[in-house]
């Protein structure tokens, strides 16, 4: 092994070796997909990165049946990818896949929130928090916590439906757009203008006007996926 793959081991060995707890008694292949999904989306993991069965199952303690399992169920998330005789790798998105993504989004998201027709009262409380951890981190200028902070906005406007399938199909989706973001030189204007745009959206609801929210979040997505596709495809 290489110096260079021999200090890129110990890194990522000392990064996970803190999630072991994470994992309890019983290390399942459900709960190690949960942890190397939050690595991957918080991006430890980058996109085109080789993931070494040896360097993760030794630092989590886990067997190679199990991280095997998990890889698989990442697989078929979209997250990874199996390519024969060289491993598993964390995908890289084509513009094609972006712009479906978004797709998709617009279907889903939007459905959501036009059938709001009354106040949601506390079922809001998910959407102010994030919004108020997006206004936190830019005031200390936490540009990749702020993408964070937009996920989850997005996540909690997903559960005023009350749907733990649609929950799980929207997360998927802003998942794979994290793969996007993370290969971004500059993660703030992808995610700054944005924020004021939670806010609206967020008073919106707080009427009850889901019909106005739903054009506010139509209209949101129209120019995020035109802002991300246009700068992803210079990298391509």
């Amino acid at each position: 092994m290489s110096t260079d793959a021999e200090s890129m081991g110990s890194i990522l060995s000392t990064g996970l070796e803190a999630d072991r707890l994470l994992l309890g008694r019983t290390s399942t292949a459900e709960r190690l997909a949960d942890i190397l999904r939050t690595r991957i989306t918080e991006g430890f993991f980058e996109p085109g990165s080789r993931l070494s069965e040896e360097t993760i199952g030794g630092a989590l303690g886990v067997s190679r049946n199990t991280l095997r399992e998990a890889f698989r169920l990442l697989t078929h998330e979209k997250l990874l990818v199996h390519e024969l005789n060289r491993g598993v790798f964390v995908r890289r998105l084509s513009v094609e896949d972006v712009t479906d993504l978004y797709k998709v989004r617009k279907l889903v998201q939007c459905a959501v929130l036009r059938e709001i027709t009354t106040p949601p009262g506390d079922k809001l409380q998910a959407v102010e928090a994030a919004v108020a951890d997006g206004e936190d981190a830019r005031k200390r200028q936490a540009w990749r916590e702020l993408g964070t902070a937009n996920i989850h906005f997005h996540q909690a406007l997903i559960t005023l439906a009350g749907s733990p399938r649609v929950d799980e199909l929207v997360r998927g989706l802003l998942a794979e757009l994290r793969l996007v973001f993370h290969v971004m030189a500059d993660p703030q204007p992808f995610h700054e203008p944005y924020l004021e745009r939670n806010r609206e959206i967020l008073e919106t609801l707080r009427a009850g006007d889901g019909t106005a929210a739903e054009h506010l979040l139509a209209d949101y997505l129209d120019d995020a996926e035109k802002q991300l596709v246009d700068a992803y495809r210079k990298m391509m």
